[in-house]
């Protein structure tokens, strides 16, 4: 016992050694890796024969669960108390956020791959400022260079999202079927081809992927005015979590009449539900948290592409997925529209602090400039346990 406790604190000393920007790049390295594994292990799952509607149900209680301890005891001071506005405001984040959002995309994963669902993902930072421009959340001024750049890359998000909805084009990367070797495997991650599988429809898995940014993206708006009011940001997800996970057991209930579909078939059934509530909901957040309070906002959203990356790896080796043109086109010009926006907003903060500072000094102490560059959307690239809840 003494052994292993020296081992854990020199451990723990050697990673506080580690320069924190280390850390950090560590950190959203493995966090890539972790969401490019949701994406390969639901597609695994939708292979496997899971329910679409009995996945997120029984991964929304293992998110619940793990959320709940961490809000009660670390948010007890900072939570306020709980209203009928309250609870009906959570109900529609969860209906937003939860419900639809995971439900588009399980739908949009069956009827494409891992590839695109990440690719499409890409342009979750572009669709989030276009509402918030909507909604008059968020500012645009097309006379800046910042705001040209956000707008841009709006456009080029839109034209990526557009291609790989409308032109799928021909096979540029067809890997070799895997060898089935004697030995049965511990987890069969099924074997239907992904891109062109008989009886699915590309086109409208990508209108279902659209539908899924487009929800997460309205969650991300709408949870901005609610944290206000309510600034304990577990506590919202946790009762966002139990809304989403009642909705989806009620539809569950009314809509899935199998009772077979709620009973585990095999140890890869088991394996997918628990990587998809423990890693892609529950560890997930915690290190996105704490990256995004450390290296800010611009600095998670920028490692998205490398999302992209490992999953057509890995999906390409593990389930054998076929690349195509228009979806390697779309991805392209969706990762240009994502780095466009982000240097627009990069450049919106520093022309916001350079302000700042000047309207501080004491010749500018009684000048109140309307011009300063303000958002309302503290985290507005936050997709925190719901990325892929």
């Amino acid at each position: 016992m003494a052994d292993s406790a020296s081992a854990s604190a020199s451990s723990s000393r050697m990673w506080c050694s580690i320069p924190e920007r280390f850390q950090l790049h560590a950190a959203m390295l493995a966090l890539q890796f972790g969401y490019a594994g949701f994406h390969v292990v639901s597609r695994a799952a939708l292979n496997m024969g899971i329910s679409k509607l009995v996945f997120p149900v029984y991964r929304n209680i293992i998110a619940f669960l793990l959320l709940v301890p961490f809000a009660y005891f670390l948010e007890k001071k900072e939570r306020p108390a709980i209203t009928l506005n309250f609870l009906l405001q959570f109900f529609l984040l969860a209906l937003v956020g939860i419900t639809a959002n995971q439900g588009f995309y399980l739908l949009g994963l069956d009827n494409t791959s891992p590839t695109f669902a990440s690719a499409i993902q890409n342009s979750v930072p572009a669709i989030t400022f276009l509402m918030a421009v909507i909604l008059r959340i968020e500012q645009v001024r097309l006379n800046r260079k910042d705001g040209i750049s956000k707008v841009a890359g709006t456009i080029f998000c839109v034209a990526g999202a557009t291609v790989i909805t409308l032109y799928k084009g021909p096979t540029i990367y067809s890997p070799t079927p895997p060898l089935h070797s004697e030995r049965p495997a511990v987890v069969d991650f099924g074997t239907l081809s992904l891109g062109d599988a008989k009886g699915k429809n590309w086109t409208l898995g990508c209108l279902y992927l659209i539908g899924h940014c487009l929800s997460w993206s309205a969650w991300l708006v709408l949870q901005a005015p609610v944290l206000k009011k309510y600034p304990a940001r577990l506590s919202v997800t946790s009762y966002t979590c139990f809304f989403g996970l009642i909705q989806f057991l009620v539809i569950a209930l009314i809509v899935e009449r199998d009772a077979q579909a709620w009973i585990f078939q095999s140890g890869g059934e088991v394996f997918t539900i628990l990587y998809a509530g423990v890693v892609a909901s529950g560890i997930a957040f915690a290190v996105q948290i704490w990256c995004i309070d450390r290296g800010g906002p611009v600095f998670v959203a920028v490692y998205q592409p490398v999302q992209t990356l490992v999953v057509a790896i890995m999906a390409s080796i593990a389930l054998g997925e076929e690349f195509y043109l228009g979806g390697i086109i779309g991805a392209v010009l969706i990762v240009v529209g994502l780095y466009f926006v982000l240097w627009g907003k990069s450049e919106e903060r520093k022309f916001a602090k350079e302000h700042a500072a000047i309207t501080s000094t004491p010749e500018h102490s009684g000048i109140r400039s309307s011009s300063h560059a303000k958002t309302s959307l503290t985290q507005p690239l936050l997709p925190s346990s719901t990325e892929n809840v």
